[in-house]
């Protein structure tokens, strides 16, 4: 992944070729070497941080956001900088701080509810569905609800089946709703500053184990005023034999599986969805429409998943551009298993990556001739 460019380079024995192919890597995805390094973690705080400041309308609630400053610490220092009043701690009730949440929107506050783990978003579910996503056409333009729903999101590691889902289909097949899932820090930035100033309800859906993580930030992002558009996606890297789609986390396998491509002359089009609703499918069907093949990459379950929407789109769209027939991976359609061996196998993996790219490519061995 390109977390790799976060980690210091060991002193001593590193080979010039190394340095190079790491720089060709950063060039090549819109960043630069020399950039500033920032985790994920930070660019969320700091994105919380400059709109809170910014509009005294904007709060943060949820589980342990202040005292405790974020269970993942996406929160500190908020409570300390802005007290109580805007920076709340809640019991352990999900429908209750969410409903809060969605009537503070309805009189003109932007609330920024936190979710420990958008699995426990299920007990809230009504409210983020029937009272935020469906009051803006029911009352004909007259309510506003300017909510952000934010937390991690699908599987992070030995957390069972109740903590690894992923909601991002389950999301985005509500009007009313945008649902966002940023990978690199700049994506964290740029589209939660704008998840905040967006006058609608978005659902923010983070990865746990890419909190930590470090990617090159410009000077730009790092700017108080910067943010990204919803319902566009990032070309991570360019290509011409095949596009690769992916979010979230899956948009650094999709990376590593494209070098691995080029090493075998397979030329990968990476696409960062960024925003799953509304979907970019312009720059998806543009992509697809140049190389001629598609790969779909998501960790959630494959029935009715992203992946099959890009999927419709792309057959509805560009039908007649497509060399090969459209490769879906996803997770296993089986609640996460808790058993370490068992879980990897269970959520896609950059070989499986990698091996649905070579049969778009006409590139696979047939079984029948390795008998």
């Amino acid at each position: 992944m390109l977390g790799i460019a976060g980690k210091g380079v060991a002193r001593g024995g590193v080979n010039a070729s190394r340095i190079r192919s790491q720089s060709l890597l950063l060039a090549s995805k819109g960043y630069s070497s020399t950039a500033k390094q920032m985790t994920v973690r930070d660019a969320l705080n700091s994105a919380l941080d400059e709109e809170m400041s910014a509009d005294p309308k904007v709060f943060i609630m949820g589980e342990e956001v202040g005292e405790y400053q974020g269970a993942y610490k996406i929160t500190k220092g908020l409570l300390d900088k802005y007290g109580p009043d805007r920076v709340v701690d809640t019991p352990i009730t999900e429908a209750g701080f969410t409903g809060i949440g969605v009537g503070a929107a309805y009189h003109g506050l932007r609330p920024v509810v936190e979710f420990m783990t958008f699995n426990f978003s299920m007990q809230a579910i009504d409210h983020i569905i029937n009272s935020a996503a469906k009051s803006n056409y029911m009352s004909a333009g007259q309510i506003s609800v300017p909510i952000v729903f934010r937390g991690p999101n699908g599987a992070a590691a030995g957390v069972g089946a109740q903590h690894s889902q992923c909601y991002a289909a389950w999301y985005s097949s509500c009007p009313g709703l945008k649902v966002l899932a940023p990978y690199s820090s700049e994506d964290a930035r740029g589209l939660l500053k704008a998840a905040i100033r967006d006058p609608d309800p978005v659902v923010f859906l983070e990865n746990e184990l890419l909190y930590g993580e470090s990617f090159p930030v410009s000077a730009e992002v790092l700017d108080s005023s910067f943010s990204l558009p919803i319902g566009k996606a990032k070309i991570e890297l360019e290509g011409k034999d095949v596009t690769i789609t992916a979010f979230s986390k899956m948009v650094g396998f999709a990376l590593k599986a494209a070098e691995i491509l080029a090493k075998e002359g397979i030329s990968a089009e990476v696409i960062n969805l960024r925003s799953i609703r509304p979907l970019d499918r312009s720059t998806i069907n543009a992509s697809v429409r140049k190389t001629n093949r598609l790969v779909t990459v998501e960790e959630g379950f494959p029935q009715h998943g992203v992946g099959a929407e890009i999927c419709a789109s792309v057959v509805e769209d560009s039908f007649e551009y497509l060399d090969a027939p459209v490769e879906r991976i996803s997770g296993s359609d089986v609640p996460t298993p808790y058993a370490a061996n068992l879980e990897r196998m269970a959520f896609p993996q950059i070989e499986d990556i990698v091996r649905a790219a070579k049969r778009a490519c006409y590139r696979s061995v047939p079984m029948a001739a390795t008998a």
